[in-house]
């Protein structure tokens, strides 16, 4: 049974939610200010932490900020739970390092939602871990010989580094100096065009190789990479990586068909963008990015309206009129920045 910790010092608040929460099944801890939920955060380790903003003693910005410096608990997934609605509000509460922000009142399916990605986002980072844990004895250069060894070679040889969302990873320009590995997040890599409109090239999630460039010659990215959420990466210099490439004839071969499948996808992704229709663009974008992130969505896109419609290469006022075409046929639903699937077939059909 999952363990949730609920802060919030409104007692009627506190009981309701408490209550939603066991009836779906999750053992729920409670706290009524924000000193007495840092000790029991310690104290009981839940797997995820919901934070009222607004309390006496400590208020929910100081409760993510002191838990975040903890080893034990800065890992553990955040959701700020507030009737706080600003933007100042909420972009404070994610720089801070929140996985979510739910504004009172609240539908109690959009914190099941929230509650349910967040924890399926541990779990995939969990099962990359405990992966690396099973192959902790290192290996030599003739013992890597698939793509999962690579991926652990990475977990137990780069450089891990946080990302908040939107923060910059590389730039186009920059010193090419190190290779890539998501641990868990999503990142966006992009080129901009003379006019200053954001071109994006690919959308990378956890697992997901990105930032290669030629081991022969040194020349810089070709590109942006940007974190779209908090994201953690592993960092390999290009360097070490060609030593074991030169070393791995079979884990060469792997990593050439994976680059493979990439230029593929963004060949066929190109082909669309220059023939389809502006409505066929747009569901196959929705689709595309919703298959890619399946692990993480579930079938509901959150992502940006400018993003989506940098991706299906077509103006942001008209995706977003197109969108709402959508809705009104019945293919999707829009709540704030989520749009979820509804009617597959028919969005496959789209032409």
């Amino acid at each position: 049974m999952k363990k949730i910790l609920l802060i919030e010092d409104d007692k009627v608040v506190r009981e309701n939610t408490s209550e939603l929460l066991e009836l779906v099944g999750f053992e729920v801890i409670t706290a009524s200010n924000g000193k007495i939920g840092i000790t029991k955060a310690k104290k009981y380790l839940p797997n995820i932490i919901i934070c009222d903003i607004m309390m006496p003693e400590l208020n929910g910005y100081g409760v993510l900020q002191i838990l975040s410096k903890d080893t034990a608990t800065k890992n553990i997934p955040f959701i700020f739970l507030s009737a706080k609605t600003n933007r100042s509000d909420i972009r404070k509460g994610m720089n801070l390092g929140a996985d979510d922000y739910i504004t009172k009142p609240f539908d109690e399916s959009e914190l099941f939602s929230a509650i349910e990605s967040r924890l399926a986002k541990v779990a995939l980072y969990n099962e990359m871990l405990e992966k690396s844990s099973q192959h902790k004895i290192a290996y030599s250069n003739n013992e890597l010989k698939t793509l999962e060894h690579l991926k652990n070679y990475f977990l137990n040889n780069a450089e891990e580094t946080d990302y908040k969302a939107t923060e910059n990873i590389y730039h186009d320009g920059g010193n090419s100096n190190h290779v890539f590995l998501i641990g868990k997040g999503v990142v966006k890599t992009y080129k901009i065009d003379e006019q200053g409109k954001e071109l994006i090239t690919a959308l990378h999630k956890g697992n997901d190789f990105f930032g290669f460039s030629s081991f022969l010659q040194n020349i810089p990215y070709q590109e942006y990479a940007t974190a779209i959420e908090n994201t953690t990466i592993y960092k390999l210099s290009k360097s070490e990586l060609k030593n074991v490439l030169e070393n791995n004839h079979l884990i060469s071969l792997k990593l050439i068909d994976y680059i493979t499948d990439n230029v593929s996808e963004i060949k066929e992704h190109l082909l669309e963008m220059a023939y389809s229709s502006v409505r066929k663009k747009t569901a196959s974008t929705i689709l595309q990015f919703t298959q890619k992130m399946k692990k993480y969505t579930e079938g509901s896109v959150k992502i940006s309206r400018s993003d989506l419609a940098s991706i299906a290469g077509i103006a942001t006022e008209t995706f977003i009129r197109t969108l709402s075409d959508f809705k009104k046929e019945g293919m999707i639903d829009i709540e704030g920045r989520n749009i979820k699937i509804l009617d597959k077939d028919k969005l496959t059909k789209v032409n």
